[in-house]
């Protein structure tokens, strides 16, 4: 089992730490629901260090992402961020990932630069697919092993940030992101992203740099409260939004359209891996769809459980479920078959032999005011 570089210090303020990937991953500090209120009002940290990030780079890089992406690379201005997956030959989704078009200050002329920013179960699954389909003039580097991570998420996040950079963190637009100086460190990456729908941060530099880059963190947050985040509040954060969790949601097997992910799915603008395979399942029509449904009791739905119709008929499957800490009810995310596909509609979860009354609602769960 892997550590990251911030391992001593969850273990120093006491998380309940579990293996996630290979890697030994704090699930929570202060417990579930107090971090993700924390997030969700104010501003928390999370460690996302055993993500995998790969650069590609060279005179045809642009051609390499935008064949084994589904989204439109070319829509990529410098200092732009894209969600996308790697679609695969059979219909499913290698993995979903994020895009960045880098700055050329290290690049030939002629040449482009992105990084790659990939699930950290999937990070060797990843680079082989990658690697299988540089017929380009491309370069490939994993720099996964070298590079940390943190995600400082919640509606304080840029006030918390703020003083530690010259970058402007309080007008940088979502799904953007810029380089400089962090916490004195150079070079460091800033974005607009993350998996919570709080708003907030995404914070990319080299390993050696990673105590510094966290002190310096909670010193300038602690005025606004900051606080770490487990992996266990991030789940329930990223389900509230109804954002798909590789793995549970989408996988080898799934369809991004079937995933409601044809907003990244663009099959009439480019012409990326397996894209005829997709126009025609689009053009015949889907049989099934991820949905969310929320639940009147408290039990809670698990990844595999039944759904049914109201006449006991098996009609989908649940992929993720939690009790919300924001709603104080129990809601998840299915495949069902099209017909029970539309707000409103009455499901039924089976939950240890028992039909638990559903409805099937519109994503997010969550929102804001």
């Amino acid at each position: 089992m892997k550590n990251t570089p911030f391992t001593a210090f969850h273990e120093e303020l006491g998380a309940k730490m579990a293996e996630f990937a290979g890697y030994n991953m704090p699930i929570s500090y202060t417990g579930i629901k107090d971090e993700h209120h924390a997030v969700r009002n104010g501003v928390g940290v999370f460690d996302v260090s055993h993500m995998g990030e790969f650069i590609v780079k060279g005179p045809e890089a642009f051609d390499l992402v935008q064949y084994v992406t589904s989204n439109d690379v070319s829509k990529l201005k410098i200092g732009d961020a894209q969600y996308s997956c790697f679609p695969n030959k059979d219909g499913g989704i290698v993995d979903d990932l994020l895009v960045f078009r880098l700055p050329e200050e290290n690049c030939n002329e002629g040449e482009r630069a992105y990084l790659l920013i990939v699930n950290a179960s999937n990070i060797q699954k990843d680079w082989d697919w990658i690697t299988q389909h540089n017929t380009f003039n491309t370069k490939l580097i994993d720099i996964s092993e070298k590079t940390g991570l943190l995600a400082v998420q919640g509606p304080k996040a840029a006030e918390a940030l703020q003083s530690l950079t010259d970058l402007d963190l309080i007008n940088m637009k979502y799904y953007t992101f810029g380089k400089g100086k962090f916490a004195g460190v150079d070079n460091v990456i800033v974005s607009a992203t993350g998996y919570t729908g709080a708003g907030g941060f995404e914070i990319y530099f080299d390993n050696d740099q990673a105590a510094t880059i966290w002190k310096a963190v909670f010193k300038a947050g602690k005025e606004f409260g900051i606080q770490p985040v487990g992996l266990g509040a991030r789940d329930t954060l990223r389900l509230e939004m109804g954002f798909c969790l590789y793995g549970n949601d989408i996988d080898d097997t799934t369809s991004p359209l079937e995933a409601g992910l044809g907003w990244i799915t663009k099959l009439k603008t480019t012409d990326f891996i397996n894209r005829d395979y997709f126009v025609k399942q689009k053009a015949a029509g889907l049989k099934k769809r991820l949905v969310g449904f929320e639940l009147g009791g408290r039990r809670v739905p698990r990844h595999g459980y039944r759904i049914l119709n109201e006449a006991g008929e098996a009609i989908g499957v649940v992929t993720s479920g939690t009790q919300s800490p924001s709603l104080n009810k129990a809601i998840g995310l299915g495949y069902v078959q099209k017909a029970y596909t539309k707000s409103g509609t009455e499901i039924f979860i089976e939950i240890r032999k028992k039909q638990e009354k559903a409805t099937v609602v519109k994503l997010p769960f969550y929102k804001k005011g």
